[in-house]
């Protein structure tokens, strides 16, 4: 029978009356397929897919589809985002099998888990057919099968074997490598010259720092164009705010609508890196809107933030369709900004430029607000006021609509990334509501998400804490910590941050791959998963590696920092695309002579520091205290009856800034 109306996953429950009789990943279910001897039908994906929503309707809810799938294989439905690790191998599988990846992932492996045949979306007659023929197969020839598996996961173990990375085919060059980037940089609308086009937050934070370092205005202006860019088009919803996952056009228009926590998490820090350089107000106001986005919609009571909204969501005909609760028609728009509806469409493109499908459109600026302000004859300060003015009578309209569902799972390592994009927009907002939240996540991760001795869980939902966690977790909750000290000089946040790492190491280190590996050994798991390529999110050891870096250094401790370094090298010798290793960069650049340490010592350390985060210092770390510290690296700082900033690069330091105005003084210099 279908197992899953005991999931506590809103994608799991989604297919809790489903004909299919469902199983879980667990021992059992796998055991029962080694006893039959029956295929696996190992079907992933996550609650704001909007194809694996298709796929269900028009397979998983089909009678005569079940009555395939529950005779010939075990079916296991699993959730992405509760087991990534399970995703993440089986995903190799399936790119090496059809050179494609996506959701919903669909894999057929023999009873022990070995993959033999993968797909993403597949129609119902095409699933019938391929099914029943790898039924057939496994019956009348299952040695085919078995030496295929054999050779399949062979090229899985060496697809994830740390020591078996590619070797580049030059040395390493740092400015080669991004000289070769710039080359798929799309110069129109930002991001790559490609479509689909994701944000990849990591891609943006190495190129700011790296331009910002070498004085690249190129490099610079291509990451302000591609902000701007991803804030003006319907990818951004300039209504309710926040992101969706990626938009399927190369302007930035038309998104899948899912939004997910961990990208609106990342860009924060994107964003608040980016107004630091530049005070652009669109930034600020993207932040802004982004935050008020996850307070009003996926904040929990406790603390926590839920994970996700749907792509789709409920028509007036209570239809669910992709982007329902986005879109606009035309006699809409017209009834609800009346007079100023010619100025209106002329700043969110209700024309070609902004049409979407059937007599439906999603709003997109495509000019500046100054250049329509200045062409309307009217002061920009009575633009900027009537879009404000606008986009709160558009947000009364689309109140009255149904909401996407909501997924309200809350996941460690997508609240932990939150909680330091909080603290990155909070330099810049200093803002007492988002201090208060800042406040409430970190409790609620210290209390609700830890288990004893710092051990982590990786989901949480109905006041339960469920699935061990993940080495992902450990590392953004690492960052998280490490993120909270350096913005209030607590130093119990460094030490979470160093009991976490020592969790992490005796979980999850492997001290012959010199890597982390993300799941703990695991004999339901056909090979070990070490994450090693930066995506969207980055990988989980190319985060630790900047950890450890920069709790090498605090805490003087030298393994730590040798990890760190050894992981980073092994890495830069296998690097021949920058832009799938940006985090790894960044560790880099930290071991690097441009590598900054801002010490601040004194009775106003604190007030300094909040000074000092105004200012856009990329790779660099900022420590301090106003009393005498038990972090070893300030040990030896002497107190004075000054504040002093002491700053130091390459072991070389300045003479100590006693105030912000000589600070201010020595940022001018180092950057003009």
């Amino acid at each position: 029978m279908n197992q899953l109306k005991n999931a506590h996953s809103p994608y799991l429950l989604q297919h809790a009356e489903n004909p299919v009789h469902w199983k879980f990943w667990n021992n059992k279910t796998l055991e029962n397929a080694l006893k039959e001897n029956k295929l696996l039908l190992i079907s992933i994906g996550y609650s704001a897919c909007h194809w694996c929503h298709v796929m269900e309707h028009e397979c998983f809810e089909d009678f005569e589809v079940a009555e395939v799938m529950n005779t010939d294989f075990i079916s296991i439905k699993i959730d992405r985002e509760e087991q990534p690790e399970v995703d993440a191998i089986y995903m190799k599988a399936l790119q090496l099998m059809t050179k494609q990846g996506g959701w919903p992932l669909n894999i057929v492996a023999l009873p022990n888990g070995k993959p033999v045949w993968g797909a993403t979306y597949v129609n119902k007659n095409e699933w019938i057919n391929v099914l029943s023929q790898l039924a057939d197969l496994y019956k009348n020839d299952p040695e085919k099968m078995i030496d295929y598996a054999d050779k399949l996961l062979n090229g899985i173990e060496i697809m994830s074997d740390t020591n078996e990375l590619p070797k580049s085919k030059t040395s390493f060059d740092l400015d080669e490598l991004v000289n070769k980037w710039k080359r798929s940089f799309d110069l129109e609308f930002g991001g790559y010259s490609r479509a689909p086009k994701f944000m990849m937050p990591t891609n943006l934070d190495f190129l700011q720092t790296f331009g910002f370092l070498k004085k690249d205005n190129a490099i610079l202006d291509y990451v302000d164009l591609t902000l701007t860019r991803m804030a003006w088009g319907g990818l951004f919803d300039t209504v309710h705010g926040g992101f969706s996952r990626y938009s399927v056009d190369v302007k930035w228009h038309i998104p899948h609508f899912e939004k997910m926590l961990y990208d609106n998490a990342l860009l924060l820090k994107t964003y608040s890196d980016a107004y630091k350089r530049t005070n652009k107000p669109l930034y600020k106001e993207v932040i802004t809107k982004t935050i008020q986005f996850l307070n009003n919609e996926f904040y929990n009571a406790q603390g926590g933030f839920y994970s996700a909204f749907d792509a789709d969501s409920l028509t007036k005909e209570n239809k669910l369709v992709e982007g329902a609760f986005y879109s606009w028609r035309i006699e809409e728009l017209k009834n609800i900004i009346s007079d100023d509806f010619d100025l209106f469409s002329k700043v969110f493109n209700i024309n070609s430029f902004g049409f979407w499908e059937e007599d439906l459109y999603v709003l997109i600026q495509n000019e500046e607000l100054e250049l329509i302000a200045k062409e309307a004859n009217i002061p920009l300060e009575e633009l900027v006021e009537k879009k404000r003015i606008w986009e709160i009578q558009l947000k009364q309209i689309r109140d009255k609509r149904q909401k996407p569902r909501l997924d309200d799972k809350i996941i460690t390592s997508w609240n932990a990334m939150l909680l330091s994009g909080l603290v990155h927009a909070n330099s810049i907002l200093n803002d007492i509501a988002l201090e208060n939240t800042i406040t409430s996540l970190e409790t609620f991760i210290s209390n609700q998400l830890t288990k004893e001795d710092y051990h982590l869980g990786h989901v949480y939902k109905n006041n339960q804490l469920y699935i061990d966690g993940l080495f992902e977790d450990y590392a953004f909750v690492i960052q998280a910590y490490i993120d909270l000290y350096s913005s209030t000089f607590d130093e119990s946040y460094l030490q979470k941050a160093k009991n976490y790492t020592h969790v992490a190491f005796d979980l999850f280190y492997d001290v012959e791959k010199q890597f982390f590996c993300s799941h703990k050994n695991d004999p339901n798991l056909i090979i070990k998963h070490f994450e090693i390529e930066d995506n969207v999110v980055p990988a989980s050891n190319s985060v630790m590696a900047n950890n450890l870096i920069v709790l090498g250094l605090l805490f003087e401790n030298s393994y730590f920092t040798e990890t760190a370094k050894k992981m980073t090298n092994h890495i830069l010798e296998t690097i021949d695309y920058a832009s799938a290793f940006s985090h790894w960069l960044l560790a880099f650049l930290k071991t690097e002579k441009s590598f900054t340490e801002i010490t601040i010592i004194g009775d106003k350390a604190n007030e300094y520091n909040n000074e000092i985060n105004n200012f856009f210092i990329p790779n660099s770390i900022i420590s301090g205290s106003k009393c005498k510290s038990n972090v070893p690296f300030l040990k030896d700082y002497s107190f004075n009856q000054t504040t002093d900033i002491y700053i130091c690069t390459n072991k070389n330091c300045l003479k100590p800034i006693n105030s912000i105005e000589e600070f201010s003084i020595y940022y001018e210099n180092i950057n003009n």
